[in-house]
């Protein structure tokens, strides 16, 4: 490991835990995530709880809430508390239209996002974050964990060199890229947006890698073979660097909160001939800051 890499890392395992009063919330890895306990998310959560929440999601990026058995009711004014809800987009022709049914069949031959990626970040204010609740999981010990990848850590470990690089960039984030062989309706128009390639946080300001395989497209600063290849390699360095990740293993009645502006998750789809069926809820963000 280089020296560099270390001190990224150690910069992140080594930073102090907050006390917390309300709650418990003890972390996944030493890098991202945090199971939180002691909140009941159908019921009406008392301000100081809700900013210790805050506090937890600052800094661990991803809330494992286990054992919630709660209506979507229940879910969207937990969301709520966050910003404002999100549409679907493209809608469903049917039911709540914030409301996203997770929902994989038995004879599914694949699930939309098995493959690292960031939700919708070719809309040109991409999501806060979201909220997947799990109610059916696949029979006990046969997958469909949830990988999360922190992209601060992805940017902060990268050498100097690459960071100066990148810094300037941009990207174009293309919805064709990520929706192709999925039926839109007519009249949906494809989202494209170009976005930084090194984003900042909009509440901490720290930088991180905002670029995914699912939409990203094309670094329209580079020539297309010099692009693919960065791209590319980019991508491997999320994929292949298990250090960056922390994994939730489901269960049902479990709510996973993850930030979407410094982190890709990756829905592993090894469970087939098996079904699992959840609800997810997206927060509206803000325009990406570079």
């Amino acid at each position: 490991m280089e020296s560099y890499e270390r001190e990224a890392l150690e910069a992140v395992t080594t930073r102090p835990a907050h006390p917390y009063r309300t709650l418990t919330v003890e972390r996944i890895t030493p890098v991202l995530g945090a199971e939180v306990s002691g909140v009941d998310l159908a019921r009406e959560i008392p301000e100081d709880q809700l900013e210790e929440i805050r506090t937890a999601f600052r800094d661990h990026h991803v809330l494992v809430f286990r054992d919630q058995k709660i209506t979507p009711e229940d879910h969207k004014r937990f969301a709520a508390a966050f910003g404002e809800l999100r549409p679907v987009n493209p809608p469903p022709p049917e039911g709540d239209p914030h409301i996203l049914e997770i929902r994989t069949t038995s004879a599914a031959a694949n699930v939309a996002g098995n493959g690292w990626h960031a939700d919708g970040t070719a809309d040109a204010e991409p999501s806060l974050g979201s909220m997947l609740h799990i109610t059916e999981i696949p029979e006990p010990g046969c997958g469909g964990d949830t990988l999360f990848a922190n992209m601060h850590l992805a940017y902060a470990m990268l050498s100097p060199a690459m960071r100066a690089l990148l810094d300037p960039l941009t990207a174009i984030h293309d919805g064709a890229q990520a929706l192709a062989g999925y039926p839109l309706p007519p009249d949906y128009v494809v989202p494209k947006s170009e976005h930084p390639v090194v984003a900042r946080h909009p509440e901490t300001d720290r930088p991180l890698l905002y670029v995914n395989k699912a939409y990203t497209s094309r670094i329209p600063q580079l020539s297309a073979d010099e692009s693919r290849a960065l791209l590319d390699l980019l991508f491997d360095t999320i994929a292949r660097r298990p250090v960056l990740h922390c994994r939730v293993r489901w269960a049902p009645d479990t709510l996973v909160f993850w930030d979407n502006r410094c982190v890709q998750h990756h829905a592993t789809y090894d469970y087939y001939p098996y079904a699992r069926y959840g609800r997810r809820v997206a927060i509206n963000g803000g325009p990406v800051k570079g």
